[in-house]
This record gives structure tokens, C-alpha cells and sequence, in this order.
């Protein structure tokens, strides 16, 4: 059982539970950020203008290269079909 919850799939990513716990944080303390700065940005616009959408960004590049499969592509942000004509 306890195999099953805590360890079953930081050994599926290749990781330990620990190296897992600490990239899962990591990325979930920059999510938390980067929504502070959004909800900010919300209430005064000029206030964070790319913060969220740099962490987003950063975030999906980071999770793409921890996936070999995925690891040689260009971000989807950076195709030419995905180029926004605005940034929040």
C-alpha cells in the first residue's frame, strides 16, 4: 500500500520520492506565484504585464524537457500558429 501511493509514480517519471516531492513544489510554488501576480494584475493592469504568462511559459518549457520524447521540440509557444497578439 504504501508503495502503491508514495512511490509507484516518482519511480514511473524515473525519480525518487523525494526528488519528485521537490520538483512537484517547485512547480506548484511557482504556479501560486505567478497566480498572485495575475489576481495583481487583475485589480492594476499595469502591475505584472507578463508575469503569468513568463511562468506559464517557463513552466511548459521546464516540464517539456523532462520528457525525452518531447525534450528536441520547439516550445508550442514559440510556433508561428501560437503567437498571440496579447499577453496577460
Amino acid at each position: 500500500m504504501i508503495d502503491r501511493i508514495f512511490l509507484d509514480h516518482p519511480r514511473s517519471v524515473g525519480e525518487s520520492y523525494g526528488e519528485h516531492a521537490a520538483t512537484a513544489a517547485r512547480f506548484g510554488v511557482s504556479m501560486i506565484v505567478g497566480g498572485a501576480a495575475c489576481l495583481v494584475h487583475a485589480v492594476v493592469p499595469p502591475l505584472f504585464t507578463r508575469t503569468a504568462s513568463d511562468t506559464v511559459k517557463r513552466l511548459y518549457a521546464q516540464m517539456k524537457a523532462r520528457q525525452p520524447a518531447f525534450s528536441q521540440d520547439k516550445p508550442a509557444f514559440q510556433q508561428p500558429e501560437w503567437q498571440l497578439e496579447y499577453e496577460i
